[in-house]
């Protein structure tokens, strides 16, 4: 039975668009596999790891009646990219999936549709609201690279979304820095509402949301939440936890101000991390009269020494820091100038950018 006969990108666009979720290793075999339905002229693809469900439709010539197969969706993923561009073809026979293209002919084992484990769309909504996609994923790069991996507090392995009224603020913090961005929402909402997306769904959205000014479709409840935007639907389940209050975390009412190139600031560290400690990569600012130094060194008695001419006439600052944290903001940011808020060598930093309120970031001194 003929499923789909289409090009191999109208094919492979689809599945890409899904198969970023799917683990390589499953105890449960089938979730290995890509549910691909067809209704009428459509197929709709849809893949799941049991916590985060894709799904996305495509169209094309088909004949015969409706049907569901799952099949291995790395296998197919990687037939396709490997055939020229031409016209492809799905034919269901007797539980395996043919796929025809030109001289090349593929047969892939399937497992039945029916064992397929679909997540339900949750019920009870609580809060709905809308986004531009560009503005989203601007927000979700400035603030990911700050969570956790692997925390025993769980709650900090994911990124904490609020809504209230017409602002959206995403806040991500492992303990040693927090990251904090605001937006406008499109619709306001009537009240506040808070949710903590797993890691993997909020890397999986920076990869899926593009720089359109179309709107992703947030819908919040129960302990789930739904992103739809184009032709894909994203259903996660949410972290249950109770996120820190990064307001406390943030510091208010810094005594010094410091306006630093970024990109000059930014090769500056990336040079002095190079004979870091490989461990702790912990490098030292020393900020003096007219000159911020940074010196880094390691175990094998190595050191490299950095300077920046700075607007500084104050007391001598020397504080230490993680230097992958600060790489990882300047990294984020675009801004030619950043502003380096600060109080004294023990307390946190903060890094914001010059005339804008809705970016801040916190990062913790260290030992050096």
């Amino acid at each position: 039975m003929l499923l789909l006969n289409t090009s191999r990108d109208a094919l492979l666009a689809p599945l890409q668009a899904v198969s970023g979720i799917v683990e390589k290793r499953h105890t449960l075999p089938i979730l290995s596999n890509v549910l691909i339905e067809k209704t009428g002229e459509r197929l709709t693809f849809t893949a799941t790891d049991i916590e985060i469900q894709i799904r996305t439709t495509t169209a094309g010539n088909a004949d015969g009646e409706d049907t569901a197969i799952t099949v291995g969706a790395r296998k197919l993923q990687d037939i396709l990219r490997a055939l020229p561009e031409s016209e492809v073809s799905l034919t269901l026979d007797d539980k395996r999936l043919m796929v025809k293209a030109g001289r090349s002919r593929f047969q892939l084992q399937t497992l039945p549709a029916g064992d397929y484990p679909l997540l339900t769309l949750p019920e009870g909504e609580v809060a709905r609201f809308t986004v531009a996609q560009k503005t989203f994923r601007h927000q979700l790069a400035r603030v990911a690279y700050a969570m956790a991996q692997q925390d025993i507090r769980y709650y900090l392995n994911g990124l904490l979304l609020i809504a209230e009224g017409d602002t959206l603020i995403l806040v991500a913090t492992d303990g040693h820095r927090l990251a904090y961005v605001e937006s406008t929402l499109d619709t306001a909402v009537p009240g506040r509402f808070e949710a903590i997306l797993p890691r993997k769904t909020t890397l999986e959205l920076i990869r899926q949301v593009d720089d359109s000014d179309d709107p992703v479709e947030i819908i919040l409840a129960g302990n789930q939440a739904v992103f739809r935007f184009g032709a894909i639907e994203l259903v996660t389940k949410l972290i249950d936890g109770k996120f820190p209050d990064y307001q406390k975390v943030i510091p208010q009412n810094q005594p010094s101000c410091l306006a630093l190139p970024r990109a000059q600031l930014l090769s500056a560290l990336q040079r002095a991390a190079i004979l870091s400690n490989e461990k702790l990569r912990g490098i030292r600012l020393v900020l003096d009269e007219g000159v911020l130094s940074i010196i880094s060194s390691n175990t094998e008695q190595e050191e490299a020494q950095e300077e920046i001419e700075v607007d500084h006439h104050g007391e001598t600052l020397n504080i230490g820091f993680n230097v992958g944290y600060l790489l990882d903001v300047l990294n984020n940011l675009s801004s030619e100038t950043i502003e380096w808020r600060f109080s004294d060598g023990n307390s946190s930093a903060l890094v914001t950018v010059p005339g804008d309120n809705t970016f801040k970031y916190v990062v913790m001194p260290m030992r050096v």
